[in-house]
């Protein structure tokens, strides 16, 4: 993202951020300690500093950078977003001395902003996050899973933990990194910021309730799939239960339905399944949950977050993109 902000643009934002935060307003200035710039105002500046109320068009210059079904990781560059507080806090100047005045204060007032940032999105009970503002990464995801799902989980870690209780740990946990925001932004669109730069990224379908279903793996025919589901063989003496999978009949001429009756059977026929000559309706049930679906972002052999020379690798030519603003500017 560029370092330059004109007094424009930084109007135009400090406009519709204030017109989307005037609705959040829960107090007006309590008094929670001695700090240069008022409560009400730090509150505004931080979320402006996590660019809510900023156009999408500043933030994505073009579709062809986000195209359907993709996924951008960024680094978000600070000397940009601190150009927008500035921009920002200008407005209320009048003169030269208030100028003057402003940029004595402003190292004070950044600090001040850097505090209240991790304040904006608080996960209930857990505590603040203390220390000076780090770098801000962050991803725009473009799918049809963001509207098909949306109440993703979006979880960040500093490395790859590899365990079944990685989805539980707070964002407190040293291992974490926080989540600064996540929104969508369309239906379609997804905006996430990290307190940090992650080793690793999960997006998760929502646990809320329970999801049944069965794998679904295409055959040589396109017009035909096998399916399974996966029993569980309940060997309790292992650390992860041992898994079979046991194949899904569909009914007759009607590929898209299972055949109960005949599933319940070869859940029973099954070697290694540990299932007796019976199935009642909480033991099929059991076998047929099937957990959210779990997209793994990174590279956990490299023990830390990727080089930044494997981060900003361009996906889209400048070739291409001349003839996309030659198409708008000279139809």
């Amino acid at each position: 993202m560029a370092t330059y902000f004109s007094s424009q643009v930084a109007l135009d934002v400090a406009v519709s951020a204030a017109q989307k935060y005037a609705d959040l307003i829960v107090d007006h200035d309590p008094d929670d300690g001695a700090h240069v710039v008022p409560g009400e105002l730090r509150r505004f500046l931080a979320r402006l500093r996590l660019l809510h109320g900023v156009p999408f068009s500043y933030l994505v210059a073009d579709s062809d950078l986000l195209p359907i079904e993709s996924i951008r990781f960024f680094y978000l560059d600070r000397a940009w977003t601190d150009a927008l507080i500035q921009g920002a806090l200008s407005v209320g100047t009048v003169n030269s001395s208030d100028r003057v005045q402003l940029e004595s204060l402003y190292p004070r007032v950044r600090d001040e902003v850097d505090e209240e940032e991790r304040r904006v999105r608080l996960p209930g009970g857990e505590a603040v996050q203390q220390g000076a503002a780090g770098p801000v990464t962050g991803f725009v995801l473009r799918s049809r899973a963001v509207s098909g799902w949306p109440g993703l989980h979006v979880r960040a870690y500093r490395q790859e933990l590899g365990g079944p209780d990685d989805a539980v740990i707070p964002e407190s946990d040293p291992r974490r990194i926080k989540l600064l925001r996540m929104e969508r932004l369309a239906p379609a669109v997804m905006f996430v910021l990290f307190d940090g730069i992650p080793a690793v990224v999960h997006i998760e379908e929502p646990r809320q309730g329970i999801q049944f279903g069965v794998h679904l793996n295409p055959t040589n025919d396109p017009n035909r799939f096998t399916s399974t589901t996966t029993a569980r063989a309940g060997d309790t003496t292992l650390d992860v239960v041992p898994k079979v999978d046991v194949p899904v009949p569909f009914r007759p001429g009607s590929p898209g339905v299972i055949d109960i009756l005949a599933l319940n059977t070869a859940l029973i026929n099954t070697a290694g399944t540990k299932i007796g000559p019976a199935v009642d309706a909480a033991e099929f049930a059991l076998e047929m949950i099937r957990f959210p679906y779990r997209q793994v972002f990174g590279d956990p052999s490299l023990g830390g977050p990727p080089p930044i020379e494997l981060v900003f690798v361009p996906s889209i030519s400048v070739a291409k993109l001349r003839i996309s603003f030659e198409e708008v500017f000279h139809p």
